[in-house]
């Protein structure tokens, strides 16, 4: 693997944003996932293998540290920022067509419910993995799932 891909990954395990983030501690003023991301674009690699090869992969070592209760809803929120920085400038890829998409993923909020911030991790590891994702917010009423379900088909 690229070393700069293995240095995004690393930030987004981390939860290293950006190089202002004071946080990793021993990661302070180093670049992070946003600046590397914008790094490896410019030098030429793909943005499917930049979400499969870093993002994924720093994503699914903090999801292995959660299970194992080595890390927790704070530093997941950290990495999930760090990977949800990076993807801003993956995005125009795959809008434009030039990544293709796995799919479409419609999430929200169940009526009655104003907590996002699982709703929100989710959103992005399933992005994250190449779907289009459509966010519906929070408190949403269920006729509103179904009416955007049948606007957006298979």
């Amino acid at each position: 693997m690229s070393s700069i891909l293995e240095k995004i990954a690393h930030c987004v395990e981390f939860g290293k944003i950006n190089q202002a983030s004071p946080y990793p501690p021993d990661m302070k003023g180093q670049e992070g996932a946003d600046e590397l991301t914008k790094k490896a674009i410019a030098d030429g690699i793909p943005p499917q293998e930049i979400l499969t090869k870093a993002l994924v992969i720093g994503m699914e070592k903090v999801g292995v540290k959660f299970r194992e209760n080595k890390v927790f809803v704070p530093q997941v929120l950290l990495s999930a920022k760090a990977m949800s920085t990076a993807m801003v400038h993956l995005k125009p890829f795959f809008s434009s067509g030039a990544v293709k998409r796995k799919g479409k993923f419609i999430i929200g909020t169940v009526e009655g419910d104003l907590h996002d911030i699982g709703k929100n991790l989710v959103s992005m590891m399933v992005e994250g993995n190449g779907f289009e994702v459509i966010d519906l917010g929070t408190d949403v009423k269920a006729e509103k799932f179904v009416e955007v379900v049948k606007q957006n088909p298979g």
